[in-house]
């Protein structure tokens, strides 16, 4: 199955959580959207949306060649674990697969990255300027595919994005909370977060500027403590207060009290006021939507 088009306003190179969210809002203004998948079952209902789904799998080459020209490219691609590809694989032979593709076919890029690409431990705070040596494999992946899209001479948009959380994005920590299970890692270690609709938002807004070779940090307004979070969590499911064990090793890696994002650049450029400033407004939001989805 492919596009059926030459030309489409927007390609987004991976349609998951945020990728689809996006797309749905470029139809809604109206753009001609082309999604890729692995999955013919995806594909059928991505097109029933109104997109253009393209099956194609980044690590096999010859599968982009039909790719359609495009002003934007969002890449957003994320490992599946049950696909057996490594990460390195997705996030570095995959991009460059991609780059080779659209070098002659799109305007822009906008590739999605993570913070982890810092490697601050202390509490320090982290904008885009800031050195990034990562100490986490992860993050070193992030950090060398950016490095490929810099390199590339397409014009981009780096999104350094925050922990993205959402409905249906918190079942885990929330079956945690539910069975008092003690949480893993420091609790006065920073947290740095981003609502899904704020994500979107930052990504439209590029889309309708003219910005271009940007690094922009798409976090939230305000760095939070783990017991912060953990304990409204608790609050907003009417459970007990959590428990921390310190001693056991946080499930994403992070060392130390981690560090805090500043989002000035992301409010100068692109969003004046974010939705969902902080968890305080945002989690609510994210529990009462997952409840009704």
């Amino acid at each position: 199955m492919s596009n059926g088009t030459n030309f489409v306003d927007r390609l987004i190179v991976g349609c998951g959580y945020l990728g689809r969210r996006v797309a749905l809002k470029w139809l809604e203004q109206g753009l001609s959207v082309a999604v890729t998948t692995r999955s013919a079952k995806k594909a059928r209902e991505f097109e029933k949306s109104g997109l253009h789904p393209i099956v194609c799998d980044l690590l096999q080459r010859h599968s982009l060649e039909h790719f359609p020209e495009s002003k934007v490219v969002l890449h957003s691609v994320a490992v599946d674990r049950q696909s057996g590809q490594s990460m390195h694989s997705v996030y570095v032979d995959g991009t460059s697969n991609l780059l080779d593709v659209i070098q002659q076919r799109a305007n822009r890029i906008f590739y999605i990255s993570s913070t982890s690409v810092y490697g601050q431990s202390a509490g320090e705070i982290v904008n885009e300027n800031s050195p990034c040596n990562p100490t986490r494999e992860n993050a070193q992946i992030c950090l060398e595919a950016e490095q490929l899209i810099e390199a590339s001479g397409v014009d981009s948009i780096i999104f350094r994005l925050s922990g993205i959380y959402g409905p249906n994005r918190l079942l885990a920590r929330m079956n945690q909370i539910r069975q008092a299970l003690p949480v893993p890692g420091n609790p006065d270690a920073w947290l740095n977060l981003i609502h899904i609709e704020d994500a979107v938002s930052a990504i439209i807004a590029a889309g309708d500027s003219n910005l271009s070779d940007e690094i922009i940090l798409v976090s939230d307004d305000r760095p939070i403590r783990r017991r912060e979070y953990y304990s409204l969590l608790a609050d907003l499911l009417q459970a007990s207060p959590p428990g921390f064990n310190a001693t056991q090793k946080d499930p994403k890696g992070e060392r130390g009290e981690g560090k805090r994002c500043d989002n000035s650049k992301l409010h100068q450029l692109l969003l004046d006021t974010l939705r969902y400033p902080d968890i305080t407004v945002g989690l609510p939001h994210a529990i009462e939507m997952g409840h009704r989805n």
